[in-house]
């Protein structure tokens, strides 16, 4: 007759050491995957996706227009959207007066990603929604470190992360991680002057924390620069491109009426 301690020893300890160890290896994965713990790694290096052939200078950025990418627009303004600009942009333009002034970028299109926004110009406040904004200095050292179309200087655009705006952009880059579609898109900018410049995406840096790639470049570029997550994430998402083109417009396709909305 087989003994107590004999059973015990040779069934039931085995049957209970295996039953253990498929508890530990069922918490361990459950903490891998926990919700707690998921969302998008940091990264201390910032990430470059480019077309082959162009220069990799330093991608840092100090420029904090951070917002959140879901949340609701708070208007206390004309809550329209931004004009939706169907209005053929190779039409022949109409006489108009000789432009005076500094030539400034008035519209932003990026027809693969359906980005149509008027542009206006940045401050030191938080971005409004409904447009874009454009940088005219470096903000630590209160100069004219940015251009504008005509000018060899990058002309740099922020936009929320949000619908309506440079929500596309963040999707593609942060939510799909597949920044690399953007290579080759167009980007059309129109100007004070009634020109289109047309510019083609040849660069998309991720986790971006410095302006200073931007200030060293002293080229007709169009910068875009959206946020990466909610109000305080630190990195940013730029995307860059470089210019094919400049023709004539229309001063009603070149400058729609922008129609910025105060939002938190």
């Amino acid at each position: 007759m087989v003994s107590l301690f004999s059973l015990l020893r040779s069934r039931l300890l085995p049957a209970l050491l295996t039953a253990f160890g498929v508890v530990l290896i069922t918490a361990g994965l459950l903490s891998y995957t926990s919700p707690t713990t998921a969302g998008i790694a940091v990264v201390e290096t910032p990430e470059i996706i480019e077309a082959s052939g162009e220069p990799t200078d330093d991608p840092s950025f100090s420029f904090d227009p951070s917002d959140s990418p879901s949340a609701a627009a708070s208007e206390s303004t004309d809550p329209s959207a931004a004009p939706s600009g169907s209005e053929d942009p190779t039409a022949t333009p109409s006489p108009t007066k000789k432009p005076s002034g500094r030539e400034t970028a008035k519209r932003v299109v990026v027809p693969a990603l359906n980005i149509d926004l008027p542009i206006v110009r940045g401050t030191d406040a938080y971005p409004y929604c409904n447009v874009a904004m454009y940088l005219s200095s470096d903000s630590s050292a209160k100069r004219d470190a940015f251009g504008q179309p005509s000018e060899d200087k990058v002309t740099y655009l922020y936009a929320h992360a949000r619908d309506g705006m440079f929500g596309p952009i963040y999707n593609l880059a942060i939510v799909k991680r597949t920044p690399n579609r953007m290579l080759g898109m167009i980007v059309q900018v129109y100007s004070s002057y009634n020109r289109l410049y047309t510019y083609e995406v040849r660069q998309v840096r991720l986790h971006v924390t410095s302006l200073d790639g931007a200030i060293a470049r002293n080229r007709q570029e169009v910068w875009l620069q959206t946020s990466e997550g909610p109000k305080g994430t630190p990195g940013k998402t730029q995307v860059l491109t470089r210019l094919l083109s400049v023709e004539t417009s229309t001063q009603k396709v070149s400058q729609p009426v922008p129609r910025p909305v105060k939002c938190g």
